[in-house]
């Protein structure tokens, strides 16, 4: 096999080598155009196929995982572990309980990690896993059953020195709690960092729920900055209603900002008087209802719409897209640039398409802050829990929080000035990506051809 010479031979090769994966080409693609300054300054990190490498996981693992519902029925689902890349320490990344899940999506979500992990600046490597298992509707025991089975094949595999997994969308501490319990049984041991998002009374950490969406506020806010501004006194749009969602939503009101949209697969509340918090989580957490119940029960202005597109449809300062991958397309972000959107940061694993990027991007006085920066508040945290696991410590939750954010402060201080060693000050995307691969890529050349 001939060696690429450029980064669109490059392209070529891992889409050919990856057929019918299209969110994994995306992913990959929007890190491979922003190498090319960093190739022209290394060129022979194409010779050592330093990128094919990277964009080639460690190690794929499928599994059977089947489990009997309450009806006594066998059911079967598939579950994945993807071990992208472990040059900076243990493959480290969340797990997926979600109908949509295929191993191009753990691939996708796998290989941001690596460079979302590296920002961070903790000693963890990037990987990915989950299950087309849809813990929604499922009782108590039905989604026991599942973890037990799935921890079953996937024990093999883990451990605090090798992968640690956490929680990700359909996977919460109910479920962490499940799958540790049946690691525990498995190997007889109470190894509290094997997996993280625990519970406070046996390993876990605080903030670790809120992390994610108290991170990416803050990451917004360190943009806002850079034009002299804050979150104080800003209207904000918000995607989703999940647990990234619900703490960005707290978060910015503690910050003084108005947040006034929430959303499902149903549709978005736009509520002008800010969405009340309390109600939407006991909607969501509590009684895990639909987002159309908040304007029934608030009432007043707020109201439900229906659409994809409805939440980027209200004028706002900043737009957080916190649901899922490309929720955001480029019919809206050029709504949002219209209305004069100042700051959009992904809450969500790549939440906007690559044409609603180049919009963004475009537009002039709008900043762009890719998921792989914004959103690694999560995994920062997850890092700090197993800090404080492999000391038997816990920590207090303003501790925790002062640690996130300045994990968040620095991650953006990284983006601007590796962007801006570039000539691109603006340009989070080049600056997180360049930023993410040189410390990768480091690594890699210390430790050889492995």
């Amino acid at each position: 096999m001939t060696t690429p010479r450029s980064i669109d031979d490059l392209k070529a090769l891992i889409s050919d080598r990856n057929p019918g994966e299209p969110e994994f080409h995306q992913a990959v693609g929007e890190v491979l155009d922003t190498l090319d300054p960093v190739l022209v300054r290394h060129p022979e990190h194409l010779d050592l196929a330093i990128v094919r490498r990277i964009a080639e996981p460690e190690r794929q693992i499928i599994f059977r995982v089947p489990w009997i519902d309450d009806s006594g029925n066998v059911q079967v689902n598939r579950g994945f572990r993807v071990e992208f890349n472990s040059a900076l320490g243990p493959y480290k990344g969340g797990l997926r309980f979600h109908p949509s899940v295929n191993l191009g999506i753990i691939k996708f979500l796998g290989f941001e990690q690596i460079f979302k992990n590296a920002l961070t600046g903790m000693p963890i490597g990037g990987g990915k896993g989950g299950s087309d298992f849809d813990p929604r509707g499922k009782s108590q025991r039905e989604v026991m059953a599942f973890c037990q089975s799935f921890m079953t094949e996937l024990f093999r595999h883990i451990g605090e020195h090798t992968d640690v997994p956490a929680g990700d969308i359909g996977v919460g501490r109910r479920e962490i709690g499940y799958l540790f319990g049946q690691y525990k049984r498995l190997t007889n041991r109470f190894e509290a960092g094997v997996l993280t998002g625990k519970g406070m009374s046996w390993g876990g950490s605080l903030v670790r729920t809120e992390a994610t969406g108290y991170g990416t506020v803050y990451f917004a806010e360190e943009m806002l900055r850079t034009q002299g501004e804050s979150m104080d006194g800003k209207t904000v749009v918000v995607s989703g209603s999940g647990n990234v969602a619900l703490y960005a939503i707290e978060k910015a009101h503690q910050l003084g900002a108005r947040v006034v949209t929430a959303s499902d697969s149903s549709g978005a509340v736009y509520d002008p008087d800010g969405i009340d918090l309390e109600l939407l989580k006991q909607l969501k957490e509590v009684e895990r209802g639909r987002i159309s119940e908040y304007a029934e029960r608030k009432g007043g202005a707020a109201e439900f719409r229906s659409g994809r597109n409805a939440v980027w449809e209200v004028p706002a300062d900043v737009a957080l897209p916190c649901a899922t991958q490309n929720e955001l397309d480029e019919d809206a972000a050029i709504t949002l640039v219209k209305h004069g959107v100042r700051v959009v940061a992904e809450g969500a694993n790549m939440p906007c398409t690559s044409a609603a990027i180049n919009v963004l991007q475009r537009a002039e006085g709008t900043l762009f802050g890719p998921g792989k920066a914004a959103n690694a508040g999560g995994v920062a945290t997850s890092a700090l829990e197993m800090q404080q696991n492999a000391s038997r410590d816990s920590w207090s939750f303003e501790y925790t929080e002062e640690r996130l954010r300045t994990i968040m402060v620095d991650i953006h201080a990284r983006c601007r000035e590796t962007a801006s060693e570039y000539d691109r000050p603006d340009d989070y995307v080049l600056g997180a990506n360049i930023a993410g691969f040189s410390k990768v890529v480091e690594a890699m050349l210390a430790q050889g051809v492995i």
